[in-house]
């Protein structure tokens, strides 16, 4: 098969978790022997030091400076392909599917950011695509699953198929790695500064971190504001690059997982960050949504406190061995359902398939909420 992808970023990771999820799905497509070309916008923040891939061997990357200098040859490259893809928050989406829509071409939609996305178009935004466009889909993929699929996305927003297509991580990357002391803390969290999610992060990591002086936290990740004031024994890293991902989850008694504000709504929406820090066998805490035991089983595969104060006792009062075994159990959950291998024959199947909407509500004949391996 030949794949043309329009996507945020595939050249750099910093800043954005689509680069990571890219990746993995279409490095594992590419080993099912399909050839992928994709485009990206030369965005001036990605250049230079933080473009760490610029050079992918898993498919043809083509940086561009504006849509209209590229889309002759990239609507060439279109109509040659068996699929087309766009994904969210593509540098003037609402145009590059004009235009493939005008060229004949039925794009299917991968939406990193569903409930972000439904939330501006309610707004009446259109960062990504607009209302009038999704019937033209050819498939709406979404990485938020569950009752959202049927009731929002077929429902109010007129998909003619949506389908969940959940992050992944790759298997070969992402694994338990030597402790690295640079990156030693009994609870660690990664995540791009967002406002939503900054009220868990004071809850869960700074709040524990004021009551447990002796213990020490860490913060990754970029733009961060400056008057945000850290307790003394939290450190702040601005960046990892996603190949100190595996020490950085390796390095820490527990890893945090915070979710956006609108896919806690939303539910069945797991992050990559999940998946990339069970892989690496992290025993993980996290926020609660609807549908997360659909991917990790609560009190083995993670744990979900809702204070501070439950933060301080797991950290004070759980046994080594204990801490241990939920790493490793949500390591064997998510190599036995949530890889790139997996996501990718997922890919394949949709795209070859074309399967047909669904009537049926979550939970009756036709399940479209859970990951399909």
């Amino acid at each position: 098969m030949k794949l043309v992808v329009f996507g945020l970023s595939l050249s750099s990771s910093w800043g954005n978790g689509h680069a990571t999820t890219y990746r993995a799905l279409l490095r594992g497509f590419a080993r099912r022997g399909h050839d992928v070309v994709f485009y990206e916008w030369d965005a001036p923040w990605y250049r230079g030091h933080r473009r760490d891939l610029p050079d992918p061997d898993f498919c043809q990357l083509h940086l561009y400076p504006d849509w209209e200098q590229v889309a002759p040859d990239a609507l060439a490259r279109a109509r040659e392909a068996d699929a087309v893809v766009v994904g969210s928050y593509v540098e003037r989406g609402p145009r590059v599917i004009d235009d493939l829509l005008a060229a004949g071409i039925a794009p299917a939609f991968y939406d990193i950011d569903t409930p972000v996305t439904v939330a501006q178009l309610r707004r009446g935004e259109t960062v990504s695509l607009r209302p009038d466009q999704v019937p033209d889909l050819r498939l709406y993929l979404s990485f938020t699953g569950g009752p959202f699929l049927r009731q929002v996305l077929e429902g109010e927003l007129a998909a003619r198929s949506a389908y969940p297509l959940y992050c992944c991580v790759e298997e070969e990357s992402y694994q338990p790695v030597e402790r690295d002391p640079d990156l030693a803390a009994d609870l660690a969290y990664m995540g791009t500064y967002a406002p939503d999610r900054q009220p868990g992060l004071e809850r869960l990591l700074s709040e524990p971190a004021r009551l447990l002086e002796r213990r020490s936290f860490m913060v990754a990740g970029p733009q961060y504001p400056d008057h945000i004031t850290w307790p003394t024994n939290v450190r702040r890293l601005d960046h990892l690059p996603p190949a100190r991902h595996p020490a950085f989850y390796s390095s820490a008694g527990w890893q945090l997982n915070l979710t956006r504000a609108d896919m806690r709504r939303a539910g069945w929406s797991p992050s990559v960050r999940l998946f990339e820090a069970a892989a690496c066998a992290a025993p993980m805490l996290s926020d609660h949504w609807d549908g997360l035991d659909a991917f990790f089983t609560p009190g083995r595969e993670v744990l979900l406190p809702e204070s501070g104060e439950e933060v301080v006792g797991i950290l004070e009062s759980f046994h080594d061995d204990d801490r241990r075994a939920i790493g490793v159990a949500a390591r064997q959950r998510v190599l036995a359902e949530h890889t790139a291998s997996h996501r990718a024959a997922e890919l394949e199947g949709l795209l070859l398939e074309r399967p047909a909407p669904s009537t049926a509500h979550a939970g009756e004949t036709v399940d479209r909420s859970g990951p399909r391996s």
